[in-house]
C-alpha cells in the first residue's frame, strides 16, 4: 500500500523533468535552426552565382557544429541539467566571435545565448559550470563586428548588454573569476563610451546596464567572508588575489572595479575657448561615476569596512577626488558628491574622521559661505542640511570634531553659517534663506528633543566647566561613553577655548598669550616644547609673522620647540617642494639668515627621516637642496629678476650635493617645473587654505594615529555646551527672522523654534533665554516707547505677530520660568502696558482661592480701583513644572488655526473677545501661583522685577490712580508669588527687602502710594505665613522687618491703612496668635494694634482684640508680655476712649501678675527664649527666674504709675487700685530686699512724687480747683497704696543695707504731702489722713522689732524727729518713751 501511495509521485517528478528536458531541447533546435538558416543565406548584395555552395561561403566547422548539436537534441533525449554546458554554448559562441559572420547571424546567436542563459538550463552545480560561464564572458565581449552595419551594431550592442546582465543574475555567476567579472564590465563600460555618439536609447541601457552589474557585484561584498590574512591592507594583494580561484569572484574585482570608478571622476576633456585650449573634467562622465560609486557604497555598506584595500581606496583615492572637484564643480556634481559622502558617513565614518572634516572644512563651509554662484551656495547648503537631518550627526560632529583642539569646530562653524544666511539680508536669495532656516530650525529641534528627552537620568551640570589640573590637550584618546568620557570631552572643549582666546592675546602680545597659557593650566610649569609645538601648529588665527620668529630664535628652549614643531609634520610619501610648501604654509619664514638655517635644518632632518633612503644620502642633501628650491623660487617668481633660470642650470647648479653624488635627474626635473608652475609661499599663506597634495599626503598620515570616528549618543551637557556655542546668533538670526517674515507659517515655525531654544536653555544658558525674551517683547509692539497707547492697541488687535510674541513670552515664561533671570523685567512690562492698555479682561481676572479671607477686607477698606491679578482656574494649579514641546506647540497651532478674521466674524468676536482669546492662552496668572517650581535665584530675579516697577522704575504713569493700580497690580503679583513658595520665604526674602530699601531712595520716589498698598499686601503674606505652624521664626520677622520697614516711611501711613492693619491684627491675633512666635513679629503687632485706638472706626475691634489676649492669657508669654503692657496702656491713654473698656484693661492687667507668678514658679514657658526675656526687659542674659518676673512686674507697676496721671479721675484713681491688687498678687514672687526697694523707687515713690507735683501744678492755676481736689483725692489714694505696700513687704524692706535711706525717703513725702500749699484753694486734705497712715507704720514696725532704740542705730532718733516735723500730735502716741 505505502508503495503504491509513493508511487504516483514519483512518476510524476519523472514526468515532469522529462517535460522539462524535451521544452529544452525544443528551445535549443529553434535556436540552432534559425543561427542555421542565417548562415545558408546568401549575401544579399551580390548575384547568388558568383559564390560558392552555401557549405563553402562559410566555415564549415561552425555549420557542422550546429549539425551535430542539432543531431543530439533529439536522438536518444538528453539531460541537459547534467550535461557540461559548453556542448550547446560553444557553437553559439563561436558564430558570435568569427570574424565573417553576418550581422544578423551573430544577433540571432547572441539572443539564443541570453536564452540559455535566463532559461536556467544549467546552475552553479552543473559540471563544466565554471569553464562555461566564464567562457560566455569571453566570448560575448569578443564579439566580433567587422561585417555590421551602425545599425545591425546598435542592435547587437543592445543583445551584448543583455547578455551581461544575465550572465552576472546567472545562478553559476558565483563561478565567475574576478578577472571575468572585470573584463563584463569593462565590456559595458565599452558599449557605454561607443553609445555616446550613437542613439539615446542605447546610451541610456548602456548606463542602465552598468549600473545594474556595479549594483549586482558590490551587493555580494556583504557576503564575502573576510580571511584572517585580508585584516592586513599590506597582505591583501598576495592573500586574496592569488588565493583559491575555486571561491568565485570576490574582493578582488570589487577593488579593481571601484579602482575604475574613482579614476572616471579624474577623466578630462579638452575645451577649445578664444583660440586656447583647457583640460577640464567631463562633467558627465564625473556624474556617471559618481552614480554607479553611489550605488558600490550603498549596496556595500558597512563591509566596505572588513576590506582594508577597498576602505583605503574610499579614505584616498575617492575623498581626494571628491574634495579637489567639489569646489569647482557645477551644481549637479556637487549634489553628487555631497550625497555620495552623505552615504560614506552613513556606512564607513568610523575610519573617514579626516576625510568628512576635509570635506566640510574644504569644500561644504566654503561653497556655503561664499559660493561661485547662487546655486552653488543652495546645492552646498541642502549637503549641510542633509548631514544635519542625520540623527546622530551633530553630536558626533560635536563630539569628534569641536571637543578636538586639532580640529575644526564642524558643528560650531555650520550652525553659526546657517545662522548668517537666516538673517535677513544677509543671503542672496529668499531660496537660500529658507534653505538656512530649516537647517538651524532642524538642529535647534535635535538638540532640544534630545536634550530633554523623557526618563533622561544622566546630570545636568556641572556648567560651565573649569579647567582645574594641567592635561595634554593635543594628545587624544578613545572614548567609551561613560561618565569619564564625558568629562574628558567636555574638558578638551574647554582647552580648546583657552586656546583660542590665548591666540587672539598671543597675536596682540606673544609674552601675555603665552602667559595666558600659562595661568589657564594650559601650559606645565616648567614649560614643555611639545606644548608650544602643538600651540602654534594647530590653533587657528595666529599671526604667522610671530610664530617664524620665535621658531628661528636662538634660545635653547625655542630650538626644543621647533624641533616638536617639525615633529608634527608627516612628510612619508611627499616629494621635497610639497612637503616644503606644506611646511612654509604654517608660518612665515623670518628675513634673517640664521633663522632660515635652523629652521630648513629641523625641516631638513625630518625629512630625511620620512623618506626612503633610495634618494637621499643623508640629511645635508636635503638642507642644501632647500636653500636650492628657496633660491630658485625667488629666481622664477621675481619680477625683478629679467633672466630666469633654465632647468638645465638648475640640474646643474645641484650637482655632487648628495655625499659626492647626483641626485636622479628626473628628480630633480620634477622639482623644477613644479616650482616654476607654482611659487612657494615664504610669507605664509594668506586667506584661506587651499587642499593640496602635500596637505592632503599628511591629512592621510595623521588619519592613521588619530583615534576612529566615535559613533555616540546624544549626552545632555554635551547638547547643553553645543548650543551654547552658537546661542547668541542662533537667537538673533531667529528673532530677527520672527520680526521680518510676513507670513504666518513662519511665524509658527519660529515661536516651535524658540521654544525649542527655551527647553534648551533652561540647563545654564539663562543669558540666552533672557536674549530671546527680550528681543520677542520688543517684537510685541508693547514697549514701542514712541507710540501712542491707541497705535499700540490698535496694532496688538489687527496683527498676528504682536500677539504671537506676546503668547510666546508668556508661554515660556510658564514652563521654562526658572531658566529666566533678567527678561523678568521686559515681562513684566509688557504686562503691565497689557493692564495699561486694558487688554486683561474682567472674566480672566479671578482670585486665587490661597488668599486670606482679608483679601476682601483689602479691597473694602482700602477702596482702590483693583489691581486685579491674572490667575487660571483651580484646575491648573497643580500641573509639572516642564509640559511637552508638543503641547506647547499645539497651542500655538490651535491659535493660529482661530486667528483669522473670517473666522472671527463668523463666530461673532470682536477686538475685545479676540484679545480676551489671546490673553487666557497666556495663563499668566500661572507664572506666579505655579512659581512653586522656579529656583530660588530665579523668585529674586522676579521679585526685584516686581518690586522696582511698582516703585516706579522704567513706567511712566498719566495719572495718580493709574499709579496706585500699578503698584497694587505689582504687590498682588509678589504676594501670589509668596503663597506659593511660603515655605521658602527666608530664601528669598532678604533680598526682597533689600529691594525695598532701594527703592525708597528712588529720585522719583513716592512714598504714600507705595507704602500703603505694599504694606496691605506685606499682611496678606504675613497672614498666609501664619496661617501655619512652623518651627523657623526667620520668615516671620522677615516680613514683619518689611512691615515696620513701611509705616516708618511716613507715619501717615498709618492713619491712611490703619482699617486694613487694623483687621490684619486682629485676624492674626484671633486666629493664629499660636503661629506668632518671633519677638519682632509680637512686638510689631501689638505696637500696630496699640495704633488702631486713634481712630473711631478702628477702636472697637482693636480694643476687643486686645482684651481678648489678655483675657485669654494663653498666648500672652513671657515674649509678648511688656509689649502686651504697651499695648493696653496705649489704649488706655487715649481721650475720650470708653471708661468700661479702660476699666477692664485695667482690671486684665492687674489680672495678669498670675501670669508672672505661673512663669515663676515654671520657666519652661513654651515659646519663649533667653533672648526674648532679654531683650524684652533689658536685663542680663543670666537672669534668673525671679528678677525676670519681677523686672516685668515693674514694668507693669510704671505703666500703671503712667496711667495715675490720666486727666480723668475715674481712670487715675482705677489704676491704683489695680496697682495694689497687683502689689497684693505679686506676693508669691519672692521679692528681694534689692527688688522691693527698686520697684518703691521705680514705681511708688515715682508715683506719688508724680501726683503732687500734679496738684502743685493745679493749685497755681486760676478756676482750677475742681482738678486740684481731683488730684489731691488720688494723691490720698496713692499714700495708701504706699502705706499698704510698705507694710506688706516690710520684712524684706527692713532687710536691705538701704533701709535707713528707703524710710527716710518715706517720711520725706508724708512730710511732703502733710505741707502741701494749695494756695487759693484753702488746706489740703491729705493732713487728716498722712497721721493715719504714719501711725499704722510705725506701730507696724515697732510690733516687727523694726523700729527700736539702739546704741549703735540712729534710726529710732531720727523717726521721732521727723514724726515731730510731721505729724506732732503722734508723737506722744507713738513714742512715749521719749517723752520726758
Amino acid at each position: 500500500m505505502d508503495g503504491m501511495e509513493a508511487e504516483p509521485p514519483a512518476k510524476n517528478r519523472k514526468s515532469k523533468k522529462k517535460r522539462i528536458g524535451l521544452g529544452i531541447s525544443c528551445m535549443l533546435n529553434t535556436e540552432v535552426a534559425s543561427v542555421l538558416a542565417v548562415l545558408r543565406r546568401p549575401p544579399p548584395d551580390l548575384m547568388a552565382a558568383q559564390f560558392l555552395s552555401q557549405e563553402e561561403s562559410y566555415d564549415t566547422a561552425l555549420v557542422h557544429t550546429f549539425k551535430s548539436l542539432r543531431t543530439l537534441v533529439f536522438n536518444p533525449p538528453q539531460d541537459w541539467q547534467t550535461m557540461d554546458p559548453a556542448v550547446y554554448l560553444t557553437p553559439f559562441l563561436d558564430v558570435i566571435q568569427s570574424d565573417d559572420i553576418p550581422a544578423a547571424a551573430t544577433t540571432i546567436a547572441l539572443y539564443s545565448v541570453l536564452k540559455i542563459l535566463n532559461v536556467g538550463i544549467f546552475d552553479e552545480r552543473t559540471t563544466g559550470a565554471r569553464d562555461a560561464i566564464n567562457s560566455v564572458v569571453m566570448g560575448i565581449t569578443g564579439c566580433r563586428l567587422e561585417r555590421t552595419d551602425p545599425v545591425s551594431e546598435d542592435a547587437v550592442m543592445m543583445r551584448i548588454l543583455q547578455i551581461l546582465t544575465a550572465i552576472m543574475r546567472h545562478q553559476a555567476a558565483v563561478l565567475l573569476t574576478d578577472q571575468a567579472v572585470c573584463t563584463v564590465v569593462n565590456a559595458c563600460f565599452q558599449v557605454v563610451q561607443q553609445s555616446a555618439s550613437r542613439g539615446d536609447l542605447l546610451q541610456r541601457s548602456a548606463r542602465y546596464t552598468m549600473h545594474e552589474l556595479v549594483r549586482m557585484i558590490f551587493a555580494k561584498l556583504q557576503d564575502i567572508e573576510v580571511s584572517p590574512d585580508q585584516e592586513s591592507e599590506t597582505d591583501i594583494d598576495d592573500a586574496d588575489f592569488d588565493g583559491n580561484l575555486d571561491s568565485g569572484y570576490g574582493i578582488r574585482c570589487a577593488v579593481d572595479i571601484f579602482h575604475f570608478l574613482c579614476s572616471l571622476l579624474n577623466v578630462v576633456e579638452v575645451v577649445e575657448s578664444e583660440g586656447n585650449l583647457y583640460r577640464t573634467s567631463d562633467e558627465d562622465v564625473q556624474l556617471f561615476a559618481l552614480v554607479l560609486i553611489n550605488s558600490a557604497i550603498e549596496l556595500s555598506g558597512d563591509a566596505i569596512g572588513d576590506h582594508p584595500k577597498l576602505l583605503r581606496m574610499i579614505q584616498d583615492d575617492l575623498f581626494h577626488h571628491l574634495v579637489h572637484y567639489g569646489t569647482s564643480s557645477s551644481p549637479l556634481v556637487l549634489s553628487m558628491i555631497c550625497s555620495t559622502v552623505l552615504n560614506i558617513y552613513h556606512f564607513l565614518r568610523r575610519f573617514v574622521r579626516l576625510q568628512l572634516e576635509a570635506f566640510f572644512k574644504f569644500v561644504l563651509l566654503r561653497v556655503a559661505s561664499a559660493g561661485i554662484s547662487t546655486q552653488l551656495q543652495e546645492v552646498a547648503i541642502e549637503g549641510i542640511i542633509d548631514f544635519c537631518r542625520q540623527p546622530t550627526f551633530i553630536i558626533e560632529a560635536y563630539v569628534n570634531y569641536d571637543c578636538d583642539p586639532l580640529c575644526i569646530n564642524v558643528f560650531e562653524e555650520t550652525a553659526k553659517l546657517l545662522c548668517k544666511l537666516s538673517f535677513p539680508g544677509a543671503s542672496p536669495s529668499p531660496s537660500l534663506q529658507a534653505q538656512a532656516f530649516e537647517g538651524l530650525v532642524g538642529i535647534i529641534h535635535n538638540i532640544a528633543e534630545n536634550i530633554n528627552r523623557e526618563g533622561d537620568s544622566t546630570p545636568s551640570g556641572p556648567y560651565p566647566v573649569h579647567l582645574t589640573e594641567y592635561s595634554k590637550f593635543w594628545m587624544d584618546k578613545p572614548l567609551d561613553g561613560s561618565e569619564a568620557s564625558i568629562s574628558y570631552l567636555r574638558t578638551r572643549k574647554a582647552q580648546k577655548r583657552k586656546l583660542l582666546i590665548a591666540g587672539n592675546h598671543y597675536t596682540r602680545d606673544d609674552k601675555k598669550g603665552l602667559e595666558y597659557l600659562r595661568l589657564s593650566l594650559m601650559f606645565p610649569d616648567p614649560p614643555d616644547p611639545r606644548d608650544y609645538a602643538f600651540f602654534f601648529r594647530f590653533t587657528p588665527g595666529l599671526d604667522k609673522t610671530m610664530i617664524g620668529d620665535y621658531l628661528g630664535d636662538p634660545d635653547e628652549f625655542h630650538i626644543q620647540v621647533l624641533k616638536e614643531f617639525t615633529c608634527t609634520f608627516e612628510f612619508s610619501g611627499m616629494i621635497l617642494d610639497t612637503a616644503l610648501r606644506t611646511y612654509l604654509a604654517t608660518f612665515r619664514l623670518p628675513g634673517e639668515s640664521q633663522k632660515i638655517q635652523r629652521i630648513l635644518e629641523a625641516f631638513s632632518e625630518q625629512f630625511y627621516e620620512q623618506q626612503p633612503s633610495d634618494i637621499f644620502a643623508g640629511k645635508d642633501a636635503v638642507f642644501v637642496l632647500c636653500y636650492s628650491l628657496i633660491m630658485l623660487n625667488t629666481d622664477q617668481h621675481n619680477h625683478q629678476v629679467k633672466k630666469k633660470m633654465t632647468e638645465e642650470e638648475f640640474i646643474r647648479n645641484n650637482r655632487a650635493i648628495n655625499a659626492g653624488q647626483d641626485l636622479p635627474r628626473e628628480y630633480l626635473s620634477e622639482l623644477f617645473q613644479s616650482i616654476a608652475s607654482k611659487a612657494i609661499s615664504l610669507f605664509g599663506q594668506t586667506g584661506q587654505p587651499e587642499m593640496n597634495p602635500g596637505l592632503w599626503v599628511e591629512l592621510m598620515g595623521a588619519s592613521k594615529l588619530l583615534q576612529p570616528f566615535h559613533l555616540c549618543d546624544f549626552d545632555r551637557r554635551l547638547g547643553r555646551d553645543m548650543f551654547s556655542s552658537v546661542a547668541g546668533p542662533a537667537v538673533a538670526a531667529l528673532t530677527a527672522f520672527f520680526e521680518q517674515s510676513e507670513e504666518d507659517e513662519m511665524f509658527h515655525e519660529c515661536v516651535e523654534t524658540l521654544i525649542s531654544v527655551a527647553r534648551i536653555s533652561q540647563y545654564g544658558l539663562e543669558d540666552t533665554l533672557d536674549e530671546m525674551i527680550a528681543s520677542l517683547c520688543k517684537c510685541s509692539t508693547l514697549l514701542n516707547p514712541y507710540a501712542s497707547s491707541e497705535e499700540t492697541l490698535f496694532a496688538f488687535s489687527h496683527d498676528l505677530k504682536p500677539r504671537m510674541a506676546v503668547l510666546a513670552v508668556f508661554s515660556i515664561a510658564n514652563n521654562f520660568g526658572s531658566a529666566i533671570h533678567g527678561a523678568w523685567r521686559p515681562i513684566l512690562d509688557c504686562l503691565l502696558k497689557l493692564k495699561k492698555l486694558k487688554l486683561l479682561p474682567p472674566s480672566v481676572i479671578e482670585l486665587d482661592s490661597s488668599f486670606s479671607d482679608s483679601e476682601q477686607s483689602r479691597n473694602d477698606g482700602s477702596g482702590g480701583s483693583g489691581g486685579g491679578v491674572i490667575f487660571p482656574s483651580s484646575s491648573q494649579d497643580q500641573r509639572s513644572r516642564q509640559q511637552s514641546s508638543t503641547s506647547m506647540i499645539s497651542k500655538f497651532t490651535h491659535f493660529l488655526s482661530l486667528d483669522s478674521m473670517e473666522e472671527s466674524l463668523q463666530l461673532g468676536l470682536n477686538e475685545f473677545e479676540q484679545n480676551q482669546k489671546v490673553i487666557k492662552q497666556c495663563q499668566i496668572g500661572s507664572i506666579f501661583t505655579n512659581s512653586w517650581n522656579l529656583s530660588d535665584e530665579t523668585l529674586l530675579y522676579l521679585g526685584r522685577s516686581l518690586i522696582f516697577a511698582s516703585a516706579g522704575k522704567g513706567q511712566k504713569f498719566a495719572t495718580p490712580v493709574e499709579e496706585e493700580e500699578t503698584i497694587e497690580f505689582c504687590w498682588d503679583l509678589i504676594a501670589a508669588l509668596s503663597f506659593a513658595n511660603i515655605n521658602r520665604l527666608q530664601n528669598f526674602w532678604p533680598a526682597y527687602h533689600e529691594n525695598l530699601l532701594e527703592v525708597i531712595h528712588f529720585p522719583l520716589f513716592s512714598p504714600i502710594p507705595f507704602a500703603e498698598k505694599v504694606i496691605i499686601a506685606l499682611f496678606r503674606i504675613c497672614l498666609k505665613l501664619l496661617s501655619s505652624a512652623r518651627i523657623d521664626k526667620l520668615p516671620e520677622e522677615l516680613i514683619f522687618k518689611s512691615i515696620n520697614l513701611m509705616w516708618t516711611i511716613d507715619k501717615q501711613i498709618l492713619d491712611t491703612c490703619c482699617e486694613s492693619i487694623t483687621k490684619s491684627v486682629s485676624k492674626i491675633l484671633f486666629e493664629y496668635p499660636a503661629n506668632l512666635q518671633s519677638f519682632l513679629g509680637w512686638k510689631s503687632v501689638l505696637h500696630l494694634l496699640s495704633i488702631s485706638g486713634r481712630h473711631l472706626e478702628t477702636y472697637d475691634q482693636g480694643v476687643e482684640t486686645l482684651i481678648m489676649l489678655i483675657s485669654d492669657k494663653t498666648h500672652v508669654s513671657r515674649t509678648n508680655y511688656a509689649f502686651c503692657i504697651d499695648c493696653a496702656f496705649g489704649f488706655v491713654a487715649l481721650k475720650n476712649s470708653p471708661l468700661e473698656k479702660n476699666v477692664k484693661i485695667l482690671d486684665l492687667l492687674a489680672e495678669s501678675v498670675t501670669l508672672l507668678i505661673d512663669w515663676y514658679k515654671n520657666y519652661s514657658d513654651p515659646g519663649s527664649s533667653a533672648n526674648f526675656s532679654t531683650a524684652s526687659t533689658g536685663s542680663n542674659p543670666d537672669i534668673s527666674p525671679s528678677t525676670f518676673s519681677i523686672n516685668l512686674f515693674i514694668k507693669l507697676g510704671e505703666a500703671f504709675r503712667k496711667t495715675s496721671l490720666a486727666r480723668r479721675e475715674e481712670i487715675r484713681n482705677h489704676a491704683i487700685k489695680s496697682l495694689q491688687k497687683s502689689f497684693e498678687l505679686a506676693q508669691e514672687l519672692d521679692f528681694s530686699p534689692a527688688n522691693c526697694l527698686n520697684c518703691f523707687n521705680l514705681v511708688v515713690f515715682a508715683m506719688v512724687d508724680d501726683l503732687h507735683e500734679k496738684m502743685i501744678e493745679y493749685s497755681r492755676r486760676e478756676g482750677a480747683e475742681r482738678e486740684v481736689r481731683s488730684m489731691e483725692g488720688t494723691l490720698m489714694l496713692a499714700m495708701e497704696l504706699l502705706t499698704d505696700v510698705y507694710l506688706q513687704f516690710l520684712k524684706q524692706i527692713a532687710a536691705s543695707p538701704g533701709f535707713r535711706t528707703f524710710w527716710l525717703g518715706v517720711l520725706r513725702r508724708m512730710d511732703t504731702c502733710m505741707k502741701a500749699d494749695l494756695g487759693v484753694y484753702g488746706e489740703t486734705k491729705l493732713q487728716e489722713v498722712i497721721p493715719g497712715f504714719l501711725k499704722k507704720m510705725i506701730t507696724r514696725m515697732k510690733g516687727d522689732e523694726v523700729l527700736v532704740q539702739k546704741e549703735d542705730d540712729d534710726l529710732f532718733e531720727i523717726t521721732y524727729i521727723q514724726i515731730q516735723w510731721i505729724a506732732p500730735s503722734l508723737k506722744e502716741e507713738l513714742f512715749p518713751e521719749l517723752e520726758i
